[in-house]
């Protein structure tokens, strides 16, 4: 084994992601600080920086991946602008190894950057995180590039034993494709319950309209992607106004918001519903609310219903994908996929009893600090590049 990558030395890491407000790039930005929190040398590579901030630490450097425009083409060619980024931080920095999050180009991305830099290559891991395998990435258009891309990696990882099933069946990976659950991770002592849990802080929001300010405050949190079925948000608060005058926060912005803001104005609820967009930070509003609503027709694992459960706030959702592995019972309400009644009359269960309400915020939060804690997660991944290190100078 060379010395040089003995356990506690530090690794120059290259990370590869999307920055956009969504479950990858959160994943992978958080992983980006706690690796140079732990003293990696951390080249985070991407289109712009993440909207979640990336720690203030000299032993993370971002480099950006622009993609030169040519009226040729309909859409610059990220693809070959990423693997070139790749090479170049790694021809100046000698990375001992890759992380790329969403295979879908990333994967190819990190194929080509290895066939130009050949045995000077780093190791290349790819972590699938959801459409990258159930979407767009079995989609015909890119399966038999996206399959061989993932199947050529060092190492494959994904956040929840759904996307593995999903992925050997949908993108028909061989046998000895070596696929490790890594579950993702939420920052506990961010994202946590308050010491007084205070209604009053979500209500400005609403202060002068006719939705008023009283009543449960519902909370959602996505990139209003039709993944999400944004739409099912305003069925659902439309359906629990008859019993209640409830409230919801959406957190994000994205393709949908519009056709979400039509709906929400011809259900009447217009006032009762708030947009703040892309908030950075709105972990000190999560935790004042009573419920967190999530209509997705797939989530690989649920970041955002993490966040949620970490901070003491039931989550109310489809039973798709890797949720069940994430909300476990008590902790919310998981109902049969697109039933919107079903889904609305789950969320009057949780907040119509105060009482019940509490006690299954404690449930998730308890699950969250037993399984989903970041440091455990980042030592993980650390431990599988070391494995990959050793077995490479062996």
């Amino acid at each position: 084994m060379n010395p040089q990558h003995r356990a506690g030395v530090p690794l120059e890491i290259g990370l590869v992601f999307y920055p956009s407000f969504g479950g990858s790039g959160i994943i992978a930005s958080d992983l980006a600080s706690g690796l140079a929190h732990r003293g990696h040398q951390v080249h985070v590579i991407a289109s712009a920086l993440p909207s979640r901030p990336l720690a203030n630490d000299e032993q993370l450097v971002f480099h950006q991946v622009e993609a030169a425009d040519y009226p040729l083409f309909g859409e610059p060619p990220y693809v070959i602008a990423v693997g070139s980024r790749i090479v170049e931080i790694c021809r100046k920095q000698r990375l001992d190894l890759v992380h790329v999050h969403y295979a879908v180009p990333h994967a190819a991305s990190a194929y080509l950057a290895r066939q130009v830099l050949g045995e000077a290559a780093p190791l290349f891991v790819t972590t699938l995180h959801g459409t990258d395998v159930t979407g767009i990435g079995s989609a015909d258009a890119y399966r038999t590039i996206n399959r061989f891309t993932i199947a050529a990696s060092d190492a494959v990882t994904v956040p929840s034993e759904f996307l593995s099933d999903q992925a050997r069946r949908l993108l028909q990976l061989a046998a000895d494709c070596t696929i490790d659950v890594i579950p993702n991770f939420v920052d506990t002592d961010h994202f946590a319950p308050p010491e007084h849990r205070d209604r009053r802080r979500l209500d400005e929001l609403f202060a002068g309209d006719a939705g008023g300010v009283e009543g449960p405050v519902l909370f959602h949190v996505s990139n209003l992607r039709a993944v999400k079925r944004p739409v099912d948000l305003a069925l659902v608060l439309a359906r629990v106004r008859r019993e209640m005058p409830a409230r919801m926060v959406v957190v994000g912005d994205g393709p949908e918001r519009a056709v979400l803001a039509d709906c929400a104005r011809n259900l009447g609820v217009e006032n009762s519903m708030r947009f703040v967009g892309s908030l950075p930070d709105f972990a000190a509003l999560l935790r004042h609310a009573d419920a967190f609503v999530l209509p997705s027709a797939s989530e690989s694992f649920g970041v955002a219903a993490l966040e949620a459960l970490s901070s003491g706030v039931p989550v109310c959702a489809y039973r798709v994908g890797g949720l069940p592995e994430v909300v476990v019972e008590g902790a919310g309400r998981l109902v049969e996929p697109y039933d919107v009644e079903a889904l609305a009359a789950a969320v009057v269960e949780v907040v119509s009893d105060p009482t019940r309400r509490a006690h299954m915020g404690e449930i998730g939060r308890a699950h969250a600090v037993a399984h989903f804690q970041r440091a455990p997660a980042i030592e993980r991944y650390e431990a599988l590049y070391r494995r990959l290190m050793d077995r490479k100078v062996r």
